[in-house]
């Protein structure tokens, strides 16, 4: 047989650890009736704990169920769009499997985002509720008018705390710029204020499993954040993906640390999602710095924590390291960029840990890729697919015709977890998905003899900054709107802590002059703060082909060359 015929063959199955099948026997259940087992196996376990504040499974569930009522009540039917815009807290989990239980669609925005980039992803979802926190509460009741959202409910950081902490709260809140006053405004709910006043309703409105759950945006602003169309199947068999993955460890017996936001595809499905399905508690950590990061951990035992590099490198780099006790850690996931092997061995050697390594897209819900627990564990690469994850390498420019085994080309996907398609843009979704199911990741890999990947190069020009995707065309937009600039251009270049960060190429208007710390500044008026440039070169003119297109890849190639 050819090296060709090695990605059919499946090769990576004979790399799994014992134990793990190379197929899952799934069952058709809804990630909101995982709760419901949870809730009926585990009552009394804790769900989540929030600052110390502990809500079990049978309370979570309850809530739930009020939530479920309270968004009925608001006129809410199957198969409306529900956005929910809040960072690491109870109410959070409680708004995502509430609407998955009356049969809604979840939109998780990104509190980070700028009013422009919200805007637009409540338009496109054609979002019609909003659940939200206090601190934006102001922002989104302006926002409101230019979107089809009707009704705005807002939680607090101190809704959920426990009592010496909820007593302190109001005096120190309003200063830490933790908490803000809301003035009232017509359909403006408080997030307790409505579980007080709902009886609790558990029952499950009927969805078939192929329906949509959510729509899961992708990236930035206008003509770039796709809305991924994502599944009750997708995020359910996820689930029961990476519980075949990780055998070891066993129902009702641990503790996550559920820093990596919820809003982020990789933080719904490994951290929320899977901790109520396996019954663990969810240490809930809203701003994941070193210092909360090292606390959750050494406080609440936190045994299994799926994080991202900048997590964990900031936290070896924090003085408190050295004296924080971190032993209960038994596993740990890292996603999102390639993890420094220095970083690997300290972190697993300070904990007695195991660190495993893997991937996935947005598309992909996400993990497609993930290094055996217990087995062999590869420097540099993204693992092997998990079970029923079928993988193709192709030529970059036919993907009908498939590498030979260890050469690059574009990694192709396929499996259950794999989106239903873009909202509303069919082109994308032909671009993205072939005719026969696989999802084109636009990622350079290469797979070894023993079937573990490695990821080459990114074909999209995409950076990932602190394990956040950054699109540069997001950057570039806004930088085109400055009525000073005429042309700009961004890129990723490597930073220390973050991994990538954006740097700017900017031409100015004849006769204008900006400084670098205008340009950034400008940009911070219209972005997120981690797509904001750290670097701005000026330049009288920038690299371009033929027909006039600005070379992103000639700049990179520049830079690389310094």
């Amino acid at each position: 047989m050819s090296n060709q015929s090695e990605y059919s063959k499946k090769i990576w199955i004979k790399s799994y650890e014992q134990g793990v099948k190379s197929s899952v026997e799934y069952k058709d259940i809804l990630v909101s009736q995982y709760l419901e087992e949870s809730a009926k196996n585990f009552p009394d376990n804790p769900a989540l704990i929030f600052q110390g504040f502990t809500l079990s499974f049978r309370e979570l569930n309850e809530m739930v169920a009020k939530f479920s009522a309270a968004l009925k009540g608001f006129g809410i039917k199957k198969g409306d769009s529900v956005a929910i815009l809040l960072p690491n807290v109870i109410p959070c989990v409680v708004a995502y499997y509430a609407t998955l239980k009356i049969g809604a669609i979840v939109v998780l925005n990104n509190p980070l985002y700028s009013d422009r980039e919200l805007e637009h992803q409540f338009t496109d979802s054609n979002s019609t509720f909003l659940i939200t926190l206090d601190l934006l509460a102001k922002r989104m009741v302006a926002l409101r008018e230019k979107t089809n959202i009707k009704t705005i409910v807002y939680a607090s950081i101190g809704d959920y705390l426990p009592f010496a902490k909820r007593l302190l709260f109001p005096l120190v809140a309003k200063k830490k710029g933790l908490a803000a006053d809301v003035a009232p405004a017509k359909n403006l709910f408080k997030f307790k204020d409505v579980i007080a006043k709902n009886a609790p309703d558990y029952t499950q409105t009927q969805v078939a499993m192929d329906d949509v759950a959510m729509y899961q945006y992708t990236g930035g602003t206008t003509g770039v954040s796709k809305g991924v169309m994502l599944t009750h199947k997708n995020i359910s068999y996820q689930i029961q993906q990476l519980e075949a993955w990780f055998p070891a460890f066993q129902k009702g017996a641990e503790t996550m640390l559920g820093a990596l936001p919820i809003f982020h595809v990789f933080g719904m499905s490994v951290s929320m999602n899977f901790a109520i399905r396996m019954g663990w508690a969810n240490v809930l950590v809203p701003k994941p710095q070193p210092e909360p990061l090292l606390e959750a951990i050494s406080k609440f035992k936190v045994s299994f924590a799926p994080l991202v590099p900048t997590m964990y490198i900031g936290m070896l780099d924090h003085p408190d390291m050295a004296h924080t006790d971190l032993t209960s850690v038994k596993g740990c996931f890292s996603g999102s960029a390639p993890l420094p092997l220095e970083v690997i061995n300290n972190f697993q050697e300070k904990t007695g840990s195991i660190i495993v390594e893997g991937f996935g897209l947005t598309e992909s819900t996400p993990v497609t890729h993930v290094n055996p627990f217990n087995g062999v564990r590869k420097q540099g690469s993204i693992g092997v697919p998990i079970p029923d994850t079928e993988c193709r390498i192709v030529d970059l420019n036919d993907k009908t015709r498939e590498v030979a085994l260890g050469e690059p080309g574009e990694l192709l996907i396929r499996g259950p977890q794999i989106m239903k398609g873009y909202l509303k843009k069919p082109d994308e979704t032909k671009k993205t998905l072939t005719e026969d199911g696989f999802l084109c990741t636009g990622d350079v890999a290469r797979m070894d003899e023993d079937g573990y990947f490695y990821i080459v190069d990114r074909i999209k020009d995409m950076i990932i900054s602190g394990g956040y995707n950054v699109y540069p065309r997001d950057i570039d937009e806004v930088l085109f709107e400055h009525p000073k600039i005429l042309e700009g251009c961004c890129i990723g270049i490597p930073h220390e802590k973050r991994g990538e960060a954006v740097k700017a190429f900017v031409v100015m208007k004849e006769g204008e002059q900006m400084t670098e710390k205008e340009v950034i500044d400008y940009c911070g008026t219209k972005l997120a703060k981690y797509k904001l440039p750290t670097k701005v070169e000026f330049r009288k003119e920038l690299p371009k082909s033929n027909v006039g297109k600005i070379l992103r890849k000639d700049l990179r190639k520049e830079e690389m060359g310094k």
